[in-house]
């Protein structure tokens, strides 16, 4: 197998990797890295989250920077304040015996002006999300005239974030660049433009296909009605004693709600949503990174970013829109080689859908029934006798206490005492389950199919409509007194109108930001909440004023 040393990078980067224990490179990395250590030639690397590309880029740039130089001279962009941590993290790993060169992280949340001091003292490495290095950019706190390389790190979800428009203005911004090197999970068309405007004949190296699902994880599906969503849910994280994972909904109400609900009733489990301000962020992160809490619920706004390792299982409690974010979501488990649960909860209704996402992810999804009480009894109950069996007994002293044991159940038959052990650990998960009912759709009649199907199909193409341009009697177009002014870029702009009204980002269309005003296109059965939800309320000490821009009308 091929090693680091046989990629021809710098001797001292090879030390720092051998005592991480980085001797074989991923297969991403292996077809970079030699790429990359030329620093001239434009590069393009389509690979699923998780497959080490930030040594395939962090290796490169540390091999062909100047460390005798104190100004910026690479930038690494990435979507959100959690991966830019982390490219920090591990490039100053990487760096450990090449002295004298410093690496920044700069993003949003934190205080701008320690930011802007870590800058002036000198730097080489800029890792930055883009609207904390646009705000650098504006108030000339950072010159990246001399910037020659350019990583575009989850480009993907940068763009579906919103952040097309920032990534072309910094592009615009590093003029004397020698290379820009895009990694992306996935390829939309609006990455290729961005490459086709701003690379020159990049090479392009894919590793698996694109919008295929990571081979190292195993998609499952359960079908149940809209009705015992939730009770699924339930069922299927009892029915995976150990289980460290994340579970991903549409809104942040629903990620708050259904936090609560399983929180009163005993598990270790916390939320991630827009509400949250960056200090409880932290918190809620930094409980589930040390496994003080067994499952996150999050939002996909919320989750962007996030990386961390040992994930079993991702929930989709329920699906998402668009087939790149069902990859991103999968991609959170399953990593460096590791196998992992993509588990997803579908409505009977949704399974047109749900084909589709299977179709162009191109890999096998597992239907499963529902377990029942008794399946789950039976699988905790296994599962507590595996972890007695293997408790570990060789420290404590706990010789001493074996003849006090011994009679204390003097009159008790071994048997007696395992019954007793059992009820302890058991007993509230065999009342709950004592009666459960069957929450698994059956099969209906392949006319009752049929008649779904052709409802499902025409649900298919006004799906396609919806993606046709925006315009007609179909949309509303809002005015609102939120604009640049007010601190918002579009990315953020669209996460606090999302989650100000709880609505879904396909009932959108053109979004006209300007200095003091934006005007917002709207499907019309979907205006009157935006307006309810955002009329009258307060942003910053300042009074919110939307209504329709024809009539002026408000709620």
């Amino acid at each position: 197998m091929t090693t680091f040393e046989a990629l021809g990078i710098d001797a001292r980067l090879i030390r720092a990797t051998d005592e991480l224990g980085y001797i074989n490179p991923t297969a991403i990395q292996e077809q970079a890295i030699p790429i990359l250590l030329s620093g001239t030639k434009d590069f393009i690397g389509l690979a699923q989250t998780g497959t080490g590309k930030t040594a395939a880029f962090g290796l490169p740039l540390l091999h062909v920077i100047d460390a005798a130089e104190k100004y910026p001279q690479a930038l690494v962009v990435c979507p959100t304040r959690e991966l830019c941590m982390q490219i920090v993290k591990e490039i100053e790993l990487f760096k450990k015996y090449i002295p004298g060169v410093s690496v920044v992280a700069v993003y949003g949340g934190a205080s701008i002006g320690l930011q802007i001091r870590d800058l002036k003292r000198g730097v080489q490495i800029v890792v930055a999300t883009p609207g904390r290095l646009i705000d650098l950019i504006e108030r000339k706190a950072i010159e990246l005239e001399e910037i020659k390389y350019v990583v575009l790190d989850e480009a993907d979800e940068m763009l579906n974030m919103g952040f097309q428009e920032d990534i072309e203005f910094i592009l615009k911004n590093t003029p004397q660049r020698e290379s820009t090197w895009l990694f992306s999970a996935t390829m939309p068309a609006e990455i290729r433009k961005v490459s086709k405007r701003y690379m020159k004949d990049p090479k392009e190296v894919t590793v698996g296909k694109v919008n295929t699902a990571n081979k190292s994880i195993d998609h499952q599906y359960y079908v149940t009605t809209a009705q015992h969503r939730y009770e699924t849910l339930k069922r299927i994280i009892d029915f995976n004693p150990g289980i460290y994972g994340i579970i991903f909904t549409r809104t942040k109400i629903d990620a708050q709600q259904i936090s609560e609900r399983l929180t009163r009733e005993g598990y270790d489990i916390d939320a991630l949503h827009g509400d949250l301000t960056q200090v409880q962020r932290d918190k809620v992160m930094g409980q589930f990174r040390d496994k003080s809490l067994q499952l996150l619920i999050a939002t996909d706004v919320a989750a962007r970013g996030i990386d961390v390792q040992g994930i079993t299982h991702v929930i989709n409690y329920e699906l998402p829109d668009d087939v790149e974010v069902y990859t991103h979501r999968s991609g959170r488990t399953g990593r460096a080689g590791a196998q992992g649960i993509c588990i997803s909860i579908v409505h009977s209704k949704e399974m047109y859908k749900f084909k589709q996402i299977e179709r162009i992810n191109n890999s096998q999804f597992h239907k499963l029934d529902i377990p029942s009480g008794k399946d789950v009894c039976r699988k905790q109950f296994f599962h507590f006798m595996d972890k007695l069996l293997s408790a570990d007994i060789s420290h404590g002293n706990y010789e001493t206490y074996v003849p006090m044991l011994a009679e204390k159940f003097a009159d008790i038959t071994k048997e007696e005492v395992l019954k007793r052990v059992a009820a302890m650990e058991f007993d509230r998960f065999l009342k709950y389950y004592e009666n459960a009912e069957d929450l698994n759709v059956r099969e209906r009649s392949r006319k009752d199919d049929m008649g779904a199907r052709r409802k499902e199909e025409v649900g298919g193409r006004g799906d396609k409509r919806r993606d046709a341009p925006r315009s007609g009697g179909g949309y509303s177009r809002l005015f609102v007194n939120l604009g640049t002014k007010d601190g918002f870029y579009k990315a953020s702009f669209l996460q606090f109108i999302l989650d100000m009204s709880d609505l879904r980002k396909d009932v959108l269309g053109k979004i006209d930001m300007k200095d003091m005003n934006t005007w917002i296109e709207i499907e019309k059965n979907a205006a009157q909440q935006m307006i309810r939800s955002l009329d009258g309320k307060n942003y910053k000490g300042r009074r919110i004023r939307m209504n329709d821009a024809e009539t002026g009308g408000r709620r």
